[in-house]
């Protein structure tokens, strides 16, 4: 038996096949650049999930021609997608507009307003969160903005519902799903009733509900001949990028922490406990292993920008002369500190962290006559990893416990500049694996196939290739270069 796993990003799609021990047999990518993300207006981050599934049934023929498998033994689909993002579709399935995603800000005020006006009580007992930026909030603001399309809507989706529904043609969500678009009311165990009832928007509008790990539907026959898959076979799992993520990295208990350098930065650890006094700037989601007897809850922060900020100055700054693995190197040969040059990465749209404030990236003491722009690659990754230090600090004045920190190898996890100066920054270890998003989605169907007994067996010590211990020789210039980090970051939100 195979399974196959699709990781949709904002980026690219990605897919891994598995066999049934969970071994991959092959991993692929589609398209090499990255995907455009559409801003109309200063704040908004939007994208065609028409091509999202276009780009997937490329992949899904080409992991499968490169791989030399038959397809149809291919037995089970694993779904992990970008969080928060708003499809709407109409009753003859088809998109009504484009996709606003997860770093889209145009709801910020939207959800701003229903937290003041259903109270931080009833926020935080039931949604576990404010309303924020997430994706009620947007099919809030498209009700709002938007009255011709909204009437036309017959269910609105995150992007791995539609992935789901191109797949089979049915309308289905999770847990999970609903939770991380703040939708779920946690007392009742059901979809919030609360947060639709005070937008008036209709409760026939949310997708049937099906648990993460199930038979959730299955491949349709126009399905089969658009993808390249068996028709019939069932979708098994689906997750956001960061509970699946998490379960790629086995993070499933309290004390557990995941993190992900991608466009955005990550970090998510589990916890059972259901409060939070830092409801404004952390985000509480049901992980995947949830149940209303058992909870377990995601406690996730969430910076816009962060791989992208590199990415910023690797395309416009470098014009693209060396690969990401050559900037580290250069960034590399730099002291800690970049010489005085600070960077602060969030120009990616408002960010949560940040009390939900667009402050922009900003560069602060370029000397013309000593700094050059490996100066600036250093300071941007430096930047990048304080927010990420910075975030951590919040999670753990709420409650969060500080463990171990697991990450996958790519992106930024690859510079050890990155992961260095975490390590030291919050003294404690890192540990790099050789996974992926869309090779947890894979196991995670074989999991929903009863391939493995239990989660534990999806991620064991053999698939660490690298560990990175604080630099305790160095420890006070990286606090020194942090402190002043943070002092710059809270003289610009305080606007002083």
């Amino acid at each position: 038996m195979k399974f196959i796993g699709y990781d949709v990003g904002s980026s690219s799609v990605k897919a891994s096949i598995v066999d049934e021990n969970g071994k991959v047999i092959a991993h692929a990518k589609y398209p090499e650049t990255e995907m455009p993300i559409d801003s109309p207006k200063i704040g908004w981050a939007e994208q065609d999930p028409e091509q999202w599934w276009q780009n997937l049934r490329i992949l899904t023929q080409k992991i499968i021609a490169e791989s030399h498998i038959d397809k149809n033994e291919i037995k089970g689909i694993g779904i992990s997608y970008q969080m928060h993002g708003l499809v709407l579709v109409g009753k003859d399935k088809q998109v009504l507009r484009p996709s606003i995603i997860w770093c889209d800000s145009r709801a910020v005020e939207t959800g701003d307003k229903a937290f003041d006006d259903l109270g931080e009580e009833v926020c935080m007992n039931k949604l576990l969160n404010s309303p924020g930026n997430f994706t009620a909030s947007k099919l809030k603001w498209v009700k709002e903005n938007e009255p011709e399309v909204y009437e036309k809507i017959w269910k609105f989706m995150l992007p791995g519902d539609f992935i789901a529904l191109k797949l089979s043609g049915e309308a289905t969500t999770t847990v999970t799903g609903l939770s991380e678009g703040v939708l779920w009311d946690f007392q009742k165990h059901q979809a919030s009733k609360t947060l639709l009832n005070h937008w008036g928007i209709d409760e026939s509008l949310v997708s049937t509900v099906v648990d993460n790990f199930t038979e959730q539907c299955v491949v349709s026959k126009q399905g089969a001949e658009e993808s390249g898959l068996p028709e019939g076979i069932p979708v098994l799992y689906r997750a956001g990028d960061q509970p699946n993520n998490a379960l790629s990295l086995n993070v499933m208990n309290p004390g557990e922490i995941a993190a992900t350098g991608g466009t955005s930065g990550v970090v998510y650890g589990v916890t059972d406990n259901i409060h939070s006094k830092e409801s404004v700037r952390v985000n509480n989601f049901a992980h995947i292993n949830h149940t209303k007897e058992q909870p377990r809850i995601g406690k996730m922060l969430c910076l816009n920008g962060a791989g992208i900020q590199y990415s910023w100055l690797r395309h416009q700054v470098d014009q693209k002369r060396h690969s990401y693995q050559e900037l580290n190197d250069l960034a590399s040969q730099i002291p800690i500190g970049s010489d005085g040059i600070i960077v602060l990465p969030f120009g990616n749209g408002a960010e949560r962290v940040l009390k939900n404030k667009d402050i922009g990236s900003s560069t602060y003491n370029v000397n013309f006559n000593r700094h050059k722009s490996v100066h600036l690659f250093r300071a941007g990754l430096e930047g990048i990893a304080y927010s990420f230090v910075y975030g951590t600090e919040i999670l753990m004045n709420d409650g969060l416990q500080k463990g171990i920190i697991k990450a996958g190898g790519d992106n930024l996890f690859r510079s050890s500049l990155f992961a260095q100066s975490i390590a030291t920054l919050l003294d404690t270890e890192i540990r790099i694996f050789d996974t992926t998003g869309s090779t947890g989605a894979a196991r995670a169907a074989a999991i929903g196939a009863g391939a493995f007994e239990t989660l534990t067996d999806i991620l064991t010590e053999k698939d660490i290739t690298t560990t990175y211990i604080p630099d305790f020789k160095n420890m006070d210039q990286y606090r020194e270069s942090y402190g002043k980090w943070k002092n710059k970051l809270e003289q610009v939100i305080s606007g002083s």
